[in-house]
């Protein structure tokens, strides 16, 4: 049972790692504009891809907005 906890707090590590690149990306576009060398695309719009599909999905949309704002406040 040990291996899985420590695969558990692996994984919780890696997408609190993936946030915080995800939000650095968002802030150096807002700063720089799309033409960021480093940022492998454009984090923004598809943030804002994003936003919209879920909003045009209704109860399912807000289903996983709800889940998306579980997984950002969760306490480790």
């Amino acid at each position: 049972m040990n291996y899985l906890e420590t695969a558990k707090k692996w994984l919780m590590s890696i997408l609190d790692l993936g946030l915080v690149v995800v939000a650095l990306a968002v802030v150096l576009q807002v700063l720089f504009g799309a033409a960021v060398p480093f940022v492998g695309g454009d984090v923004v719009a598809n943030v804002i891809q994003l936003v919209d599909a879920l909003g045009s999905q209704g109860l399912v949309g807000l289903v996983a907005v709800g889940v998306l704002f579980w997984v950002f406040n969760r306490k480790v």
